[in-house]
């Protein structure tokens, strides 16, 4: 994203003053797969990490834990 990235998008969002904006699901989608990038995600208040190329079966098994939260 041109003006700023996922991280920062998410830590706008958590921010914002609306019961939602603390649960709603975000997962990240990049080709950052390191420990370090998981971590930085997490600590964004993200509630996964998923890196590129997506499997499948990680996608659906992730998008149904978070739904079923």
């Amino acid at each position: 994203m041109p003006e700023m990235d996922g991280l920062e998008a998410t830590r706008r969002i958590r921010a914002i003053n609306k019961s939602d904006a603390k649960t709603i699901p975000i997962i990240a989608l990049t080709a950052n797969a390191f420990d370090e990038d998981v971590q930085r995600s997490m600590q964004a208040g993200l509630n996964a990490h998923l890196s590129k190329p997506v499997e499948p079966d990680i996608l659906f098994e992730t998008l149904e834990g978070l739904l079923h939260q």
